[in-house]
């Protein structure tokens, strides 16, 4: 029997309803947020996972990596990019010129490396990039986005634009702090935002309620609500060992702990059902003034 801090079993996968909005006769894809309140949780290696295992189902996936100018995706999925975020930012190319393929056909848009410009972007760059960003909703299924850690300008747009958001979090007290002030924050800019949290890197299952069950008092107490709990990941050496490999884990240690772990979070349910009502980076501008 499965006790509650366990993951609950999911039925095979489906393609998703697709009735949803229509964008020029093309269908908008999905859109899934994946932040964390505070750097070390381990979020970057949760959404390359995620991406991987979506990809693999026969999805086409993006995922954009929007770590401000501290991106580790393409390393994490043993990529090279030659363009980022940053050339799409400057114009120097379009969106889809700076895509590049990874494991199993999933398609990355690489964060940039140390540019100043994307760790304290202006409005109106910003206001750009997403402007230059929107094509890409028609191009995919699903369209993962890897935020930085903390609150930034262009995460908290993406908060009120989205409808899913995955939030990362440790054990520790610290993360738990932080990632309640995403939480909360969240909420408050985006009332219908439907948020799953996930408690990364857990000695054991143990601490890991512990973390949930703290996290939910606490919003509940505070806030009047709380996000739903999607599982825990534990700690485990294949996802060191993946990571020297640039390869994620769930496709070079597939039956290790971590791995099951994370392919249950790229099961949520709600992932299959992570559209808005307008296109989503249409939204994301709107929340820029």
């Amino acid at each position: 029997m499965l006790s509650r801090f366990q993951f609950k079993r999911f039925r095979p996968f489906r393609r998703p309803d697709t009735t949803a909005e229509v964008q020029d006769g093309r269908m908008a894809a999905r859109v899934v947020c994946i932040a964390s309140g505070k750097g070390g949780t381990g979020k970057s290696i949760i959404a390359s996972n995620i991406a991987v295992h979506r990809a693999r189902r026969g999805e086409r996936v993006l995922l954009v990596d929007f770590d401000a100018g501290l991106a580790n995706a393409h390393l994490l999925l043993g990529m090279a990019p030659n363009h980022d975020l940053g050339h799409v930012m400057q114009g120097q190319v379009k969106a889809r010129e700076a895509l590049s393929e990874g494991p199993h056909g999933l398609k990355l848009l690489s964060g940039g490396v140390g540019r100043q410009s994307l760790v304290d972007p202006t409005r109106r760059e910003l206001d750009r990039l997403f402007r230059a960003l929107m094509p890409l909703e028609k191009e995919f299924d699903l369209v993962l986005i890897d935020h930085g850690a903390g609150l930034g300008y262009s995460t908290v747009a993406h908060l009120a634009a989205t409808s899913t958001l995955l939030l990362v979090t440790n054990h520790e007290v610290t993360a738990l702090s932080d990632g309640y002030a995403l939480y909360k924050r969240a909420t408050a800019v985006n009332k219908g935002i439907r948020v799953g949290l996930v408690v990364n890197r857990a000695p054991d299952e143990k601490l890991a309620g512990a973390a949930w069950d703290s996290f939910r008092s606490v919003s509940e107490r505070f806030l009047g609500h709380s996000p739903e709990f999607v599982g825990w990941v534990p700690a485990d050496p294949a996802v060191s060992s993946s990571v020297q490999r640039r390869e994620p884990v769930v496709g070079s240690y597939p039956t290790s702990p971590a791995a099951t772990s994370l392919a249950a979070v790229a099961d949520w349910g709600p992932i299959d059902h992570a559209r808005t009502t307008s296109a989503f980076y249409e939204k994301a501008r709107r929340a820029l003034r």
